[in-house]
């Protein structure tokens, strides 16, 4: 028997003792589960559980193809870049939809543009957004989650992650407080009670978030008593006025005047520009690591629209992002993704759909090519870093740092989507885990419980690494 043939007679037994089936009992009755497991160094499929070719909600680990097509497609050299160019007696601000742009990179901006002797704006403020077009929020995007900043807009105007923070307080007198920075151009208002623990479960009130126009915000419901305030986030709800605020609020910090109007959208008939600043985003591997270890929405949202801009030629949306997404992977990999379902980059849209065999297919295409696109090594690893730091199910031996990978979840959904280490730390296997319709019992006591999705995980992972560690090595 020759090397490769022992190989996979030792993978078949292997597989035969780990792989039989995955522990799919740990989760609730209704659960559909869908996993692939393969060696990497034989092309074999070594258990696979489910129909792989049954649309699942990808989630997060969506961000894994988003981040394949945006490597495929644009140059090594790409940056957002944010230009403020004068036109006349206006500015004209041309935003890139760079995920990343904050409030002091503008600053910096101004101060240089009156470091060279400008001192006043005559005209008007154009905030150019032509970039990207359509909606800011992706079909099947949770309206109530809209509010927190996971969901922020996915604008071409976009700055400091399009979130904004502040504190509630609760008072002595069951009334409650809220603290918004002086900086942050939002309103704040709490209708919301302070109770004690006894109040909030008799009365099941819980603490609710609505958003308004002109960035206003309502909290209502019930908060329990607490001696700290507790911090909030919001995803800000219309970015050019926002942005239009922080800018007026700069200019006056800097000692720029301007007496004119801010106006949204492409300037016509701008003549000859001057630029006067510009600010340039971090390399696409460094946004790319952000995105894949914070699992960060608005950077996979705004390369999609980008992704979009720049293949179709034409301002970047949803619609020809998500297209050009699928349209870049399989001219460039033979991946044929036409049956999935993609209503954003990011995963967070409940709309999303992909099959367990074609995530397998991409993680294929990935590792094979990994020396090229360099993915692999800035994904989140277990225990580690990342979203998959912290994750119970990956905390402990032997699974902590023997398992890269990106998790996803949306309401109902626990997947994975990732490759499991041999002893030298390479990757040996890899695996989909797709979970859909998990809905286990509520808890009615407060014992510690181990939730069953952490059970189910626990195991197969500990099988995954058992099986790539037990790989003989060519």
């Amino acid at each position: 028997m020759n090397k490769k043939s022992l190989i996979c007679a030792i993978l078949g037994l292997f597989s035969t003792h780990l792989f039989a089936l995955p522990p799919v009992e740990a989760l609730p009755s209704g659960s559909r589960v869908s996993t692939q497991v393969e060696s990497l160094t034989t092309n074999q499929s070594v258990q696979s559980y489910g129909d792989t070719e049954q649309l699942f909600p990808p989630a997060s680990t969506l961000k894994v193809v988003t981040a394949l097509a945006a490597k495929l497609e644009l140059p090594e050299t790409f940056r957002f870049e944010t230009q403020i160019n004068q036109s006349n007696k206006d500015w004209v601000i041309k935003f890139s939809g760079d995920p990343l742009l904050k409030n002091q990179h503008l600053s910096a901006m101004f101060k240089q543009i009156k470091a060279d002797g400008i001192s006043e704006i005559k005209g008007d403020i154009w905030l150019d957004n032509s970039v990207f077009s359509g909606y800011e929020r992706a079909v099947g995007w949770p309206w109530d989650n809209l509010g927190v900043c996971y969901s922020a807009p996915s604008s071409a105007i976009s700055i400091d992650k399009n979130c904004v923070q502040a504190s509630i307080y609760t008072n002595n007198n069951g009334s409650t407080r809220v603290y918004v920075p002086e900086h942050q151009p939002i309103y704040v208002e709490t209708r919301a009670r302070t109770v004690t623990k006894v109040e909030k479960e008799s009365s099941q009130c819980t603490l609710e978030l609505t958003t308004g126009d002109d960035n206003h915000f309502v909290i209502d419901g019930c908060l329990l008593a607490r001696e700290k305030p507790l911090p909030l986030r919001f995803a800000v709800q219309d970015t050019s006025l926002y942005v239009s605020r922080v800018i007026q609020r700069l200019l006056t910090q800097q000692g720029i005047r301007f007496n004119g109007q801010v106006r949204i959208g492409e300037k016509t008939n701008s003549g000859k520009l001057k630029l006067l600043a510009t600010h340039q985003s971090p390399s696409l591997d460094e946004m790319l690591e952000k995105m894949l270890k914070s699992s960060n929405n608005l950077i996979a949202d705004n390369l999609t629209k980008t992704l979009g801009h720049h293949f179709y030629l034409q301002p970047g949306s949803f619609a020809n992002g998500t297209a050009a997404i699928k349209q870049i992977i399989f001219a460039n990999t033979g991946i044929d993704l036409s049956r999935a379902q993609f209503a954003d980059g990011s995963g967070l849209s409940r709309n999303n759909r992909m099959t367990n065999h074609s995530m397998s297919q991409v993680l294929r295409y990935v590792w094979e090519n990994e020396s090229q696109l360099g993915l692999i090594d800035i994904m989140p690893t277990a225990g580690e870093s990342g979203t998959l730091q912290y994750r119970r199910s990956m905390r402990k031996s032997p699974v902590k740092g023997n398992i890269i990978a990106k998790s996803g979840s949306v309401y109902g959904s626990y997947n994975m989507a990732g490759y499991g280490l041999d002893a030298q730390g390479k990757p040996q296997t890899l695996f989909v885990q797709f979970v859909a319709d998990y809905y286990p019992n509520k808890k009615r006591d407060s014992q510690p419980t181990v939730a069953p999705i952490t059970q189910f995980e626990t195991q197969f992972y500990q099988q995954i690494v058992e099986f790539s560690q037990a790989i003989p090595k060519k």
